[in-house]
């Protein structure tokens, strides 16, 4: 049974990880989330859970707005082949979230297995304050980049902080 909101809190206060949470009406999408920006500080984020060809599971942690090119990931995150999105079922099945809900938190109910490589981009984890739903689409949980890591971590899965996204990809071109 996928873990609930508040065993998540638990988790956090277990681990000593400061995190602070805001009610409010569910969001589905980044565009439906757009308001919630000007209430709610630090940066917020998507989160794009992944497949490759020989069935690698993936979640892509990047901000908001950047820009995700599906077709140039693969090789930046070392998928096999080209990826697509993850079915509704296999997200539900192994991160326990359902679509609209998909959130970094959901590692939480992939500790025993870790089926997903966790890639969080290189831009978001620049941000002192992210903003992630905790485990459903009516709350959004700030936390800091460095707590982030050590959640990931906790849950027995080591997260790489990789360009994917094009801003952050300009970025390191640019170094």
């Amino acid at each position: 049974m996928p873990a609930s909101r508040p065993q998540l809190m638990s988790f956090f206060e277990d681990l000593n990880i400061p995190v602070s949470t805001v009610d409010h009406e569910p969001v589905f999408t980044v565009a439906e989330s757009a308001d919630l920006h000007d209430r709610i500080p630090g940066g917020h984020t998507k989160n794009l859970f992944l497949k490759d060809k020989k069935g690698n599971l993936f979640l892509v942690v990047a901000l908001h707005d950047a820009t995700i090119d599906l077709k140039k990931i693969s090789a930046v995150i070392g998928a096999s082949g080209r990826v697509s999105f993850g079915k509704a079922d296999l997200l539900e099945e192994v991160l326990g979230v359902t679509p609209g809900s998909v959130t970094p938190f959901s590692l939480i109910n992939d500790r025993d297995v870790q089926r997903v490589s966790v890639v969080f981009d290189a831009n978001m984890m620049e941000q002192e304050t992210l903003n992630f739903h905790p485990l459903l689409n009516n709350a959004s949980t700030a936390i800091s980049a460095e707590g982030l890591m050590a959640f990931a971590k906790a849950c027995g899965h080591d997260a790489r902080v990789l360009a994917v996204s094009e801003e952050a990809q300009k970025v390191t071109e640019d170094l």
